[in-house]
């Protein structure tokens, strides 16, 4: 059966490498994916950074919220040339299923994944399913990521360090890109998967926005930056995940007819 995304022009504006992957499942759909990345990711391969892994070994839960989070504090330990038997005795906490595959690349499985794909319910859920929280913990995420979890292990008196392992910033080559692409008036749909990636682009555009063209939103933290920066016919998947936000997208176009 042929998806109604079938010719449907969706643009993408996640991280390059993470584009590309989008990218293939729009045509999976039958779909044609426009692809503006408007953020680079960079590992954050400093002093503190190896001065929290060379403590390591005290830490007994490891948070991690991205994938991104996972491959930049995989890739630190390699440039430290520190074995992966130093995190033997530790137990993980991912945000979502792509986080937890992420780990599982490296050979180890998530002790925990929420069922909704975000901060809030990761620490709704946790002592749910876990009695306690052995301490200290190691929470690895990026420059940009809130503040729900330090807040919840400060509120909960619970010993942790934050390590920042990647810095998320604009892609500002592609500026002209996106505001070529936004001349043609041709998009059929666009999807942004995190409030970064709506701030760059609100930031980046010269041209006004057809109302009418579906902005496609991972997850309601994203969605809620998209409504407070002024977009419009918003859509958000029930699961935090491309593939949902693909399958949304459908519905949405089955619906309008």
């Amino acid at each position: 059966m042929v998806s109604v995304l079938q010719g449907k022009r969706i643009l993408i504006t996640r991280e390059e490498k993470q584009a590309n992957d989008f990218a293939d499942k729009v045509l999976q759909y039958g779909g044609i994916p426009v692809l503006v990345p408007l953020l680079k990711i960079r590992c954050q391969h400093n002093q503190p950074n190896r001065q929290l892994l060379r403590n390591r070994d005290s830490y007994k839960w490891l948070f991690f919220t991205s994938t991104n989070g996972v491959h930049c504090f995989f890739n630190l330990l390699h440039e430290e040339r520190m074995d992966h038997t130093c995190l033997s005795e530790s137990k993980f906490a991912a945000v979502g299923r792509k986080t937890a595959q992420a780990l599982e690349t490296y050979g180890y499985q998530a002790d925990f994944t929420p069922t909704t794909y975000n901060a809030e319910t990761m620490t709704n859920e946790f002592f749910a399913r876990h009695s306690h929280l052995e301490e200290p913990v190691l929470l690895i995420r990026g420059n940009l990521s809130r503040d729900i979890l330090p807040n919840w292990f400060n509120n909960q008196g619970i010993r942790y360090q934050t390590m920042e392992v990647y810095a998320t910033g604009y892609h500002d080559a592609m500026k002209d890109r996106l505001n070529a692409t936004l001349k043609k008036h041709y998009l059929d749909a666009m999807t942004f998967t995190s409030p970064s990636s709506v701030d760059a682009f609100m930031t980046m555009k010269d041209v006004q926005l057809d109302n009418a063209v579906p902005v496609c939103c991972i997850g309601t933290t994203t969605e809620k930056r998209a409504a407070e920066l002024g977009l419009g016919n918003l859509i958000v998947p029930d699961t935090f995940t491309i593939d949902d936000m693909l399958v949304r997208l459908e519905n949405y176009f089955e619906q309008k007819g």
